[in-house]
């Protein structure tokens, strides 16, 4: 590992908007009330890399919570820097890995899931990988509360078509979806916010999938 990268995990465990595995595990059920200190609803960003989702949201809608969750604290770094450098409080990161999520968060916690740009694992063999493979949504729909939604934004048609297909086959809801984002009506304040990965994808001239749908 490098020296900036070891810089980084050894900062993060100063900050007070970063949890890190085993000692996140009490706020299980409370992470409205015991880390932000409100009853406002609690959003995911799975997968959040440098939490560019998690941040900008946060900015966009104060009356929510966001937590962006990823497993490398490198990356968790530059969110989490960013919140703390500009005030926002309403958004918090935690270093896990998404298979055990339910480990953090208690049933009904979450009001919306948002997967950004991850990790397609476009293998065959690396399908249970997937962050829409049945067995995530599974963890999802526990977390979330009746009505929440999952939203997935991603350049890889591979993983959208995949994730059209799950939906279509486990009989979920979807409310809108679009395989040319910013050539659609959907495009919003929201859906306008870029990742660095989105940027780089952008300059490649690829098209940038979008599916939002629910368990109900």
């Amino acid at each position: 590992m490098g020296k900036d990268k070891l810089r980084k995990f050894s900062e993060i465990g100063t900050f007070d908007n970063v949890y890190q595995l085993e000692a996140a595990l009490p706020l299980k059920g409370n992470w409205a009330a015991n880390h932000f200190k409100n009853n406002h609803p609690v959003v995911l960003e799975l997968a959040c890399g440098k939490g560019e989702y998690a941040v900008n949201m946060a900015k966009l809608f104060p009356e929510k919570n966001f937590i962006g969750v990823d497993y490398k604290g490198n990356r968790i770094w530059r969110g989490a820097k960013t919140a703390i450098e500009e005030e926002i409080t309403n958004v918090a990161f935690l270093r896990i890995q998404i298979e055990k999520l339910l480990e953090y968060f208690a049933e009904g916690e979450i009001d919306e899931i948002w997967i950004t740009f991850a990790d397609p694992q476009p293998q065959d063999s690396r399908e249970k990988k997937r962050l829409t493979f049945p067995g995530f949504l599974a963890k999802y729909k526990l977390l979330l509360r009746a009505g929440g939604k999952i939203n997935l934004k991603t350049d890889n048609d591979g993983l959208y078509g995949y994730t059209c297909e799950k939906v279509q086959e486990l009989g979920l809801v979807c409310h809108q979806k679009t395989d040319n984002l910013y050539q659609s009506e959907l495009v919003n304040e929201v859906l306008s916010i870029k990742t660095h990965y989105e940027r780089i994808y952008l300059k490649k001239d690829k098209s940038i999938n979008y599916i939002q749908f629910s368990f109900e």
